[in-house]
Parts: structure tokens; sequence; C-alpha cells
């Protein structure tokens, strides 16, 4: 039986020559499209929305006052699947799988999509939507056939390698494997009981990056600058690497996002809803593994989200409470009891991205870890400039608040500070509205 890899693209609308699509030009060409595609479509959801009655309206547990559209992931996708069928073309001998990553990651992100619009409009239970997830990855590790056909995360580049392969000790290879590896005829992973460990760290990444995306949606302009941002970096360094085709697919994801931008900015024409962030995680997911060398880049550039995460979560289950509580304490919402302005909060986190991009950039292998220790730290100073300034300004965040700048949490007609997205979904809303918007930095767990 041939493996899916092996089918040839036939499918792809536009088959470039090899010198053009080799040509640096290409990336702004391709990334370009996907701007004005998903600039305009994004104009065409807005209107969708309005028509339908798909509104964020304000609530006592939201910060923004005006009933907002929502589905802006809906153009993203749109917008980069247009844009990859024109511009993309898997190259095989890059990547023999290539191929049938490309078609799985469509399939797997057209469900993710399609779930969590449907949540958008009309809601959907923590485990349905984890179960949705777990599908999705399930569609993207491509299992069938007695192989894994798609994405799959069982080797890590190993910065303590001396770069030659052989007739080296396990811990001085060039790449760490999770007990798997690729076939010498097929090039594809076999599904074996060995592949258990590659098959949950898999999850555990993608999953992890769909809920981190979404967590730091909580900002007008927010997850939409610092995701482009990283898309931005993933694009250099697969171009650096001579994997021009990953790159030219990371511009064009990349491109997408960013057309979405202007109308994200706050204050925001529209959210980019569940839909949106479950497919920006997904693709960071998937573009850090694919062609390798790319997960430690996107740990050092979306450090902090996640470092965030990781905090705000360990917190609540100190106090007793379950991960998923709703409060106000993720970085964005402290950042604002600070007195910055959501602009300002996200120049701050946009800088912070661009710097440990840089630094993943122009860092050697070897010192990797030394990058993700300076995110640790740079993650510690903030903790304590946001202490030391609630303290001056006599505004401590009080976990249970609904309002990040403090208060009582029980005032529900407290007022609200205008063009701001929301957090953590509400135990209830007011009838009509819809479900909270993934501006609000909820796990959808």
């Amino acid at each position: 039986m041939f493996p899916l890899s092996m089918i040839q693209q036939s499918f792809i609308f536009f088959p470039f020559p090899a010198w053009f699509a080799d040509n640096i030009a290409f990336l702004f060409v391709g990334g370009s499209a996907a701007f004005l595609l998903a600039y305009l479509f994004t104009f065409g959801v807005i209107a969708i929305c309005r028509k339908m009655g798909w509104l964020d309206r304000p609530a006592a547990r939201r910060v923004h006052q005006h009933p907002v559209p929502r589905l802006g992931g809906v153009a993203m996708f749109l917008a980069f699947v247009v844009v990859s069928l024109l511009f993309y073309t898997p190259d095989p001998e890059l990547k023999p799988n290539e191929s049938s990553m490309y078609w799985l990651f469509l399939v797997g992100a057209a469900v993710i999509v399609a779930v969590h619009t449907y949540d958008d409009i009309k809601g959907l239970k923590p485990l349905t939507k984890l179960l949705a997830q777990t599908i999705t990855v399930l569609i993207v590790m491509g299992p069938f056939a007695g192989w894994f056909h798609g994405v799959l995360l069982f080797g890590f580049s190993n910065p303590f390698s001396s770069g030659v392969p052989n007739h080296q000790p396990w811990y001085l290879q060039p790449e760490i494997s999770l007990f798997i590896h690729p076939d010498p005829i097929v090039h594809l992973p076999q599904i074996t009981w060995l592949a258990i460990p590659a098959a949950i760290v898999t999850w555990i990444w993608m999953v992890g990056m769909m809920n981190t995306v979404n967590l730091i949606d909580g900002l007008d302009g927010l997850a939409t600058g610092v995701v482009a941002l990283t898309g931005l970096f993933i694009t250099i360094i697969s171009w650096t690497m001579g994997q021009h085709t990953i790159a030219i697919l990371s511009a064009i994801f990349t491109g997408a996002v960013l057309g979405f931008l202007p109308h994200n900015w706050n204050p925001a024409k529209i959210f980019m809803g569940d839909s949106g962030s479950q497919f920006l995680g997904l693709a960071l997911a998937v573009l850090s593994i694919i062609g390798g060398a790319k997960v430690a880049l996107a740990l050092m550039v979306l450090g902090i989200p996640i470092l965030d995460v990781v905090i705000v979560v360990i917190n609540r289950i100190r106090r007793g409470q379950s991960p998923l509580h709703y409060d106000k304490t993720h970085l964005h919402h402290r950042l604002l009891a600070t007195g910055l302005s959501v602009r300002q909060i996200c120049y701050v986190l946009y800088s912070l991205t661009i710097v440990f991009g840089v630094l993943a950039l122009a860092m050697p292998r070897i010192y990797k870890l030394l990058g993700l220790s300076l995110v640790g730290i740079a993650m510690a100073v903030l903790i304590i400039w946001m202490d030391y300034r609630q303290r001056k300004r006599g505004e401590p965040l009080d976990p249970n608040d609904p309002h990040p700048t403090g208060g009582d949490p029980t005032a529900e007609d407290a007022p609200l500070p205008p063009h701001q997205s929301g957090d953590d979904p509400a135990t209830s809303r007011p009838p009509g509205s819809l479900p909270k918007h993934s501006q609000r930095a909820q796990l959808p767990l």
C-alpha cells in the first residue's frame, strides 16, 4: 500500500517553477496575498455576524462596552487555505511525508475551526471541546495503515550534540528520539507500543499551544500580534535552514494573521473567537514541528505566555480552586492593574516576543537552554514590577475579582474599561448574549 505522503500534488492549483519557489520574493508574494485576503474576508465576516446577531454583548464580567462581532478566526482560516492551495507545494526531498502533513493539517484545522465556530455561536461544554481538540490532534498525526502519516513530535534537537551522528552515546546524538524513528524505506514512524510516548507528547504540545493562544487572547490585538510575530520567526528560521516550502507555508500563515490585526486592534471591530485562537494555536504547533529544530524557538518566543498559563493554573490549584476557575490573574490583567493601557500592554508583550525571537535566531543550539532561562528571568522581573506598581497604586489584584483593576467582585454594575476583551468563562450570561468570546483568556477545557 502506498503511504499517503506519496500522493502527487495534483490538487495544487499553480505548481510554480522550483526557481521561483526558492526565491525569497515568493515569501512576500504568498504572505501579501494571505494578508490581503484575510483583511478582505474579515469585512465579510463582520457583516455576516452583524446580520445574524452573532455579537459578543457587554456583561458584568466582560470588559468591552459595545456589542462586537466575532468569528474572525474563520476569515484567517479561509485566507490561509486559499493562499496555501495557490502558492504552497510540498518538497518531498526535504520531508517525504510533507504532502500528507499538509493535507492532514488542513483537515484537522477545518475540524477545530468548525467545532469552535459552533462554540462561539451556541456554546459547548468543556469536555466536548477537549474531545474536539483530541480528535484534531489524532487527525493531524494521521495514524492509519500501520504508520503515522502526519505530524508527530518524536525527536528533539540535542543542544549538547557533537554534531557527529555515528559512534556517539545517545545523549550526544544530534537528535534525542522518543523510542521511535522513521522507517528507512517509507520514511514514516511505525505505529507500535513504543510510539505511545511520542503520541502523548504531541497531544500535550498541540493542545497546550491551542490553550496558550486562547489564554493570551484577552485584550484587543494581543494574541493576534504575538502569534503573527511567532509565525514570522518560524518563517525566518525555516528559510535560513533551507526549508523553503515550510518557510512559504509559515509566511502565508503569518500574512493571514497580520491581515486580521487591523480589524482586531484596539478598539477591536471584531474578535477572533475560539475558532481563531484554536486555529492559530494548532498552526503554530504544527509549523514548529515540521522540519524540526523549531520547538525551542517556539518555546522561547512564546515563553512568557506559556509561563503565565503555568503560573495561573498552579496558583489556582494552590488556592484550592479548579484550574478552570474564573479570575483575573493572567499577565495582561495584572498589567492592566498597573495602569497600562491595552495598546501599551500589546507593545510591551510584542517587544518581549521580538527580543526572544531574535535571541532564538542568533543563539547557537547549545545556548538555547540559556535562552529559555532568560525567559524565566524576564517573567520574574515582570511579576516583581507588577506587584510593585499595584502596591504603589493601592490596587492589589483580588484573584476572585472579575475586574482587572480591583474592587468588589459582586459589584455587577461597576464601570468597565472601554474596548477591552474579557477573560475566563462566566458561570452565567445575560439572556440573548452569546457565549464568551475567545478574547478572554479562557481555557477551552
